[in-house]
């Protein structure tokens, strides 16, 4: 059986502060820099926001962008005509109903447009260390699997596994922490076990010859 209060714990003994590599100065930046993100790399995102906030710098200047315009800002992302559309309609909800302030509640962030649920949970966590849940990407999806944490593939059934097993005090700790050990350890098509410090808590790695 899983040992998850051990995996936790080794995983914030590894990354102990882990951060977002999302490029932002501010809460308007990490908003839109997380709507950019969906289905694009960090990387990607970086490059893009980098003479995108040069442009927009404040919620009324994205509320007041024109569609077309914008969406060639951010060509380069995926879904850019969409999230351009959805950016739009974002920063005018954020004005009209918060004051051009992001509220600090889940159940209010998920209300804004082009915001689900891991959105809004990366934005909670990373902006204000707030921990409603817990992120689940695509690398979070394959890590827990692995590790045995959870056996769906759904993000909301796996966020609810994973709620239930991990103590709430390391939930903020296992979201930006599985991320990274995804992205740069548990690679999908090369995971370099041999390299991982969970190794001997993983189901798979354990079970490697040592070499």
């Amino acid at each position: 059986m899983t040992n998850t209060l051990a995996i936790v714990q080794k995983i914030k003994e590894l990354y102990p502060n882990p951060q977002t590599e999302l490029v932002h100065g501010n809460e308007f930046q990490m908003f839109v820099a997380v709507q950019l993100s969906a289905q694009t790399t960090d990387k990607k995102v970086n490059q893009i926001t980098a003479h995108l906030f040069k442009k927009y710098k404040t919620w009324s200047h994205l509320a007041n962008a024109k569609l077309e315009e914008l969406q060639a800002d951010i060509r380069g992302v995926n879904f850019h005509l969409g999230k351009a559309q959805r950016l739009i309609k974002a920063a005018q909800y954020v004005i009209a109903r918060h004051n051009g302030v992001l509220p600090r509640k889940l159940g209010a962030l998920v209300k804004i447009p082009g915001i689900a649920r891991k959105s809004a949970n990366v934005l909670l966590q990373e902006l204000w260390g707030i921990s409603e849940g817990i992120v689940v990407d695509t690398h979070v999806t394959r890590v827990a699997n692995i590790l045995g944490l959870t056996k769906h593939k759904e993000p909301v059934k796996i966020e609810q596994d994973l709620m239930k097993l991990i103590p709430k005090a390391y939930w903020r700790n296992f979201s930006g922490a599985v991320v990274l050990h995804g992205r740069y350890i548990c690679i999908a098509n090369k995971p370099k076990c041999y390299d991982c410090g969970l190794r001997l808590l993983c189901p798979v790695g354990s079970k490697l010859p040592t070499r």
